[in-house]
């Protein structure tokens, strides 16, 4: 079983940066893929971002790409997001996933989900 927590959320202006942390427990952290979700008000729970077991591929939403990035340290058993460039669309609560499997974008390959963390991005 893998326990995760996500920290580094709050609030920033449009246009600033933040990096997201999610610290998972459990011995195997590296057999699994990892994924950030977000959910704003309203709205559905949306890939964001994955990352493969290794880190050797990523993935993202398209509304994200060039702006958001996915990193992992195994030997740390964490995960990363960082996020520049933000805009008031990506005011969401983050969660991060694990996906015994292969890197995934859909909800249902996701085993492990951490308890989020909020971003709000001001205009």
């Amino acid at each position: 079983q893998v326990q995760l927590v996500e920290s580094g959320g709050g609030l920033v202006q449009a246009g600033g940066s933040l990096r997201l942390s999610c610290q998972a427990s459990g011995r195997t952290f590296s057999s699994y893929a990892m994924g950030w979700f977000r959910q704003a008000p309203g709205k559905e729970r949306e890939f964001v971002a994955g990352i493969s077991n290794r880190g050797g591929i990523t993935e993202y939403t398209g509304s994200v790409k060039g702006r958001f990035t996915i990193s992992r340290d195994n030997a740390k058993n964490a995960v990363y997001l960082q996020m520049h460039s933000l805009k008031p669309e990506d005011s969401a609560v983050y969660c991060c996933a694990a996906a015994p499997s292969t890197i995934a974008t859909k909800e249902s390959f996701y085993a492990y989900w951490g308890q989020g963390t909020q971003v709000t991005v001001s205009s």
